[in-house]
């Protein structure tokens, strides 16, 4: 995990610090895993409160069932690298601009651009 200006940064640019599901595992705070499992969930899927826990990408033990499985994180841990960052494909279209893309979390791409700068 990388520290920028005092934040937690994942492989792909978020920052741990702001997401409910570190949070909640952080501060074992109930109300907030039933928060987030309801704004997370969709017609698609279903998330319950007790799959709101992640001890942010880099762990081996704690993710989130959506981290657990994302290409970016399987990506940058398999290069050895910290962050996306550091990789020489930076930005990637095919995994990292589509994570962006689809949660829309233009911060996680300013992110990474101050860390490779």
């Amino acid at each position: 995990m990388i520290f920028l200006l005092n934040e937690l940064i994942s492989y792909c640019g978020l920052n741990c610090k702001h997401c409910p599901a570190y949070n909640a595992l952080k501060t074992d705070d109930q109300n907030l895993r039933e928060k987030t499992a309801k704004e997370w969930s969709s017609d698609q899927f279903t998330i319950s409160p007790d799959q709101v826990n992640c001890n942010s990408c880099h762990s081996s033990d704690t993710l989130f069932f959506h981290c657990s499985k994302c290409e970016v994180r399987t990506c940058a841990s398999n290069k050895g690298i910290t962050t996306c960052a550091e990789c020489e494909s930076y930005p990637c279209t095919d995994k990292l601009q589509a994570l962006w893309n689809n949660l829309n979390v233009p911060h996680a791409k300013e992110n990474l651009d101050k860390l490779r700068n």
